[in-house]
């Protein structure tokens, strides 16, 4: 049977076993319901504000900051609709980047609809948000920025703590889509002037359909989901408690091994990139090439379709990606890739790897040798390389 060669943690990561199992007793054994009132549902009571205990320290956070949603997508909603909501009397302006995750992207686009006026940043060609146009984009009515931490595609860590320090010399609210960030870079949020920060746990070896969102005390965010009085009155609904147990577990494993686990991504990371760019011509990477996530390396290849790389590469057993998940449907090239100035046909050739601490140097060996076959036989029946070709040797 062929071996599975898992290069897509951007996308999810695999639950680690110890996960598992500190959820499982809490479906058959602890499933009392966490807002009932006798003596049965404290195990899951206990549980939940010990999960949201690790996860503050974590940050450098308080407690009653911590609020579980069901992920990511959830989190950013409600961090930038609440924001809107309760602000609106300041101001209707928010500033943001043009390489956001849809889940930001797509909302502020719901808010434009509603008379707020969004401001997009421009980002340079490695995708860093320009400081100089943060500084000029701030108006008397800006009420929220929200830039990410690190980029889901191309790997690209922001300025945060210099975004933070002029959202709060303006008096504007900070919210940063750490999504990808959270458990792979230190992050403290009080040293960055974070107001807000969203969080999915199934980015860090954690479940799926849970996440977190860090609202700093102070702000006066009203609920998001209606209903019950969980979440001390700011999102009603029952608590997912195997889903948030899990969550801190995964937080707790990914705290204690971070420095050790990076540097071994580190290392692999710019193996992979190195043999790449060395061995592949035509090919460039995407992102910064040393200010970027741990696990990430992002490659665009001339004259071939990003999508038929990924086939031919998952006939080998490799999974990786071409850019976000959440886009994987779409035939339009990446955002995130036209905006650090790719064109459309380089964009489209865009291959995204991820590790992650089980990953080898024999996985990585084994899927650059067959990048160069696979691009090498694209390319074989590419016109376009076939002219570009013929145009360089008459030169």
């Amino acid at each position: 049977m062929k071996k599975t060669i898992y290069l897509d943690n951007a996308a999810t990561t695999k639950t680690r076993p110890e996960v598992v199992e500190a959820m499982l007793p809490y479906f058959t054994e602890y499933y009392g319901n966490p807002s009932s009132v006798y003596e049965f549902a404290t195990p899951s009571k206990k549980a939940i504000a010990e999960a949201r205990e690790t996860i503050a320290k974590s940050l450098g956070a308080k407690t009653n900051e911590i609020y579980f949603t069901a992920g990511g997508s959830e989190s950013d909603n409600w961090a930038i609709k609440a924001t809107a909501e309760a602000y609106e009397s300041k101001g209707k302006h928010i500033i943001t980047s043009k390489i956001e995750h849809h889940a930001v992207l797509h909302t502020c686009e719901y808010l434009e609809k509603r008379g707020f006026e969004i401001t997009y940043l421009d980002v340079d060609e490695n995708g860093t948000v320009k400081l100089d146009e943060l500084k000029k984009a701030i108006r008397p009515d800006t009420i929220l920025i929200s830039i990410m931490f690190a980029n889901n595609e191309i790997g690209t860590i922001q300025p945060i703590k210099e975004i933070g320090e002029i959202a709060k010399e303006h008096g504007i609210i900070f919210h940063t889509d750490a999504v990808q960030a959270y458990a792979h870079v230190p992050i403290n949020v009080d040293e960055y002037h974070i107001d807000m920060l969203s969080v999915s746990g199934h980015k860090f070896n954690g479940p799926k359909g849970i996440g977190f969102l860090y609202i700093r005390t102070g702000l006066k965010l009203r609920s998001f989901i209606h209903g019950g009085s969980q979440e001390r009155k700011r999102r009603g609904g029952t608590e997912n408690v195997p889903g948030i147990v899990g969550m801190g577990k995964a937080v707790e494993i990914a705290m204690a091994n971070l420095a050790e686990r990076t540097a071994y991504e580190v290392e692999l990371r710019d193996y992979l990139i190195d043999r790449v760019l060395s061995e592949v011509p035509y090919v460039r990477l995407n992102g910064h090439r040393t200010n970027r996530l741990p696990n990430n390396a992002n490659f665009a290849f001339q004259f071939i379709e990003g999508e038929s790389l990924l086939i031919m590469l998952d006939m080998q057993g490799i999974c990786g990606s071409s850019g976000s998940a959440c886009t994987s449907g779409s035939l339009d090239p990446s955002h995130v890739l036209l905006a650090i100035g790719l064109p459309h046909e380089i964009a489209h050739g865009s291959l995204r790897l991820t590790l992650s601490e089980e990953t080898t140097k024999e996985d990585i060996d084994f899927t650059v040798d067959e990048i160069k076959k696979i691009v090498e036989k694209l390319r074989s029946m590419s016109p376009l390389y076939e002219d570009f070709v013929r145009k360089s040797k008459k030169n």
